[in-house]
């Protein structure tokens, strides 16, 4: 059976939060599918929850807007630099460069990509009041249309809008800025996903606050201290400030396994042994220690173990006394004489037996027990909850950014091995990572470097906003932009590209320089170090995505001949990215008698002027005949079609009974 649909192009991020609620609670929504909270209120008070209670939480001027941005129409389409992604070692990448405001993006991405990304880093302004944040918002709201909209009073809604274009870099401003893009990353995320945010003292009590309110309290990880400037930075009040940090939640803490780092070949030489049954280290003491160590707390724990100090055999018995009466007795005492119990009873201690080392000390007979690898034959190590390497230095990270420009256009980026660490607990060798706020493109840069070193197959999404560069403030990166890279408006994102350019070229050139000497270069013909780039850009004067049908008023107001073949390249991979189909999936051209489709994922495309009685034919043939084409949805840019032509598309779709029994809706959009 199939439908002809009328839909919006409104461009949303899901609400999955309120789709539940409908499936739960159908009879709290109206006909128009709006939510009646005093009807949820009153069938949740039957389950006796108070809803007077005083609770715990975070308040803000423009909180109530800040969610309002979240769930707001997008107002831009994606378009694809068809020449850059063509070119043969961006073909068929599957790495993203994305220009844009990333709150646009980010709800661009929310379908196609909705719980696909298993890490997200991001590095977002510190608010330290050097660092050129204001909040900037080209929202056009009315007080009357804002205080519908986030249900909020008048003289709040004024309060609110004033605030929004103050250009404010205040506490509120930032929240306000940040929460609609950490609400939307969440979606994207796997049930067993993980958020890393870098932040310093300025923002971080309240940016805790916000992520333990989005991901909730339960799935915060761990707020990392991590030396980026040894020497510490002089100019601070009252402390050389040496440090930073990163925040971690999981999207489900219960799901998320985070990684351990490898134990390097010197440490492994130095701590690492090998037995019969592989490598091994000294742990813990095998008697127990901790609130419930004592005898009395654990009885079934307190037991002798019995040795032969000639033949250095230890063993337990059932009935507690020894095979020889010349056996030595130990239990487990401690050097002040408290009576303490084992971590092991006598099953285990059978079991694990070859896990134990007898070392005599001066406190006597002690059994101390081996820690084993926990993966395979490879020892790992918990990451620690205080970052410090030597090659996480700030300055150092700017040297070889330095060293890729060869001059300096880039202030403060971040050191690649940091990336490259958090990328390692954070996700595995097959998964996807995204950072909205790519800077100078470390992370793409950290994901090649890790993947030429491993083997992986880690794959980017980056999103750069098209930031101005000022030419008093930062000269050097303007005339790069400008002189060496050929671009009339010097932005940083065409530096996040050229980095991105750059950084794959030296992976490969350091690669060949190495060429036949022993194990030392790699074969890299499997690697993606290419990427493909897309970009905002605004929706067309007089074009609007709200319109349920289209009627004769706005026929006039929307000329759609204006429109090119690039305004609707732009169209298709806006529409075909909201209909769940990623970006990097190319869409296949069908030939319908002369008529060109477009298809994927079941999504077919009618874009195009032209269709005609024949084109139709043509496509249920298809259906019937192709055995890799079985389109569910057939969509039509409504403004390429008389009204006579999508009634005929309609109704043959409705009756025709296809070969494949394909339930077949018809959409048309404008």
């Amino acid at each position: 059976m199939s439908k002809e649909q009328r839909i919006t192009g409104n461009i949303t991020p899901p609400n999955k939060d309120l789709e539940t609620l409908k499936k739960h609670f159908p009879q709290c929504f109206d006909k128009s599918g709006n939510l009646d909270f005093e009807k949820l209120k009153k069938q949740l008070s039957k389950n006796e929850i108070n809803f007077s209670k005083e609770s715990y939480g975070m308040d803000w001027l423009g909180k109530s807007y800040a969610r309002l941005l979240a769930t707001d129409e997008t107002t831009t389409l994606l378009k694809e630099d068809e020449t850059f992604n063509q070119k043969k070692e961006n073909a068929t990448s599957e790495n993203l460069l994305i220009k844009g405001d990333n709150l646009e993006v980010l709800k661009h991405l929310s379908n196609a990509y909705y719980e696909k990304i298993k890490m997200i880093y991001i590095d977002p302004p510190y608010n330290t009041g050097s660092d050129g944040f204001v909040y900037q918002d080209d929202r056009k709201f009315t007080a009357q249309e804002l205080q519908e909209l986030a249900g909020v009073s008048e003289e709040r809604a004024k309060r609110i809008l004033d605030f929004t274009q103050s250009n404010s870099n205040s506490h509120s401003a930032w929240l306000t800025f940040i929460y609609p893009r950490l609400y939307i990353a969440k979606q994207l995320l796997k049930e067993d996903g993980a958020i890393f945010v870098s932040i310093d003292d300025n923002e971080i009590a309240q940016l805790k606050l916000l992520l333990d309110e989005i991901f909730g309290e339960e799935n915060f990880v761990g707020e990392i201290p991590t030396i980026m400037n040894l020497k510490g930075n002089q100019d601070s009040f009252g402390f050389a400030e040496t440090h930073e940090y990163f925040l971690v939640y999981s999207k489900n803490k219960d799901k998320t396994i985070l990684n351990k780092f490898n134990i390097d070949e010197e440490a492994l030489l130095k701590k690492w042994k090998e037995d019969e049954y592989g490598l091994y280290k000294v742990a813990d003491n095998l008697r127990a220690t901790g609130e419930n160590a004592p005898r009395e707390k654990r009885q079934n724990l307190w037991h002798p173990i019995f040795l032969n100090e000639e033949t250095k055999n230890f063993y337990v018995t059932n009935d507690n006394k020894p095979i020889n009466k010349s056996d030595i007795i130990i239990f487990p005492i401690n050097p002040e004489g408290e009576e303490l119990s084992w971590y092991w009873g006598k099953s285990t201690f059978r079991k694990k037996k070859h896990n134990l080392i007898l070392n005599r000390t001066k406190n006597g007979w002690q059994f101390y027990r081996k820690q084993r690898p926990d993966i395979g034959d490879i020892p790992t190590k918990k990451p620690k909850s205080f970052f410090y390497k030597s090659d996480y230095s700030t300055s150092t990270a700017t040297t070889q950014l330095k060293k890729i420009f060869n001059k300096k256009v880039f202030k403060g980026p971040k050191p690649v091995p940091f990336i490259m660490d958090l990328v390692i607990i954070g996700m595995s060798q097959e998964d996807l990572i995204l950072d909205f706020f790519a800077g100078s493109g470390t992370t793409g840069d950290a994901i090649m470097q890790l993947n030429t070193e491993d083997g992986g197959n880690r794959k980017y999404i980056l999103v750069q906003l098209p930031e101005l560069i000022d030419k008093k403030n930062n000269k050097t990166a303007y005339d790069f932009v400008k002189d060496e890279l050929k671009v009339e408006e010097p932005t940083i994102f065409e530096i996040t590209k050229e980095r991105l350019i750059r950084a794959s070229k030296k992976i490969q050139e350091e690669n060949l320089a190495l060429s036949g000497v022993e194990e030392k270069d790699k074969d890299l013909s499997n690697q993606d170090l290419g990427f493909k780039i897309f970009e905002t850009m605004p929706i067309w004067e007089d074009y609007n995505f709200e319109v349920d049908e289209l009627d004769a008023q706005q026929m006039l107001l929307f000329d759609e001949s204006k429109l090119t073949k690039e305004d609707i390249k732009a169209l298709l991979v806006t529409w075909k990215t909201y209909d769940g189909v990623p970006l990097t999936e190319s869409l296949q051209e069908i030939d319908l008698t002369g008529y060109t489709a477009n298809y994927s994922n079941g999504k077919l495309y009618l874009m195009d002027k032209g269709f005609k009685t024949k084109n139709l034919k043509a496509l249920l043939e298809k259906i019937d005949s192709d055995k890799d084409f079985n389109p569910t949805t057939i969509i039509a840019f409504g403004y390429h079609f008389e009204s006579k032509n999508l009634r005929e598309i309609s109704e043959n779709i409705k009756s025709y009974t296809n070969k494949k029994s394909i339930d077949i809706d018809f959409i048309t959009r404008y």
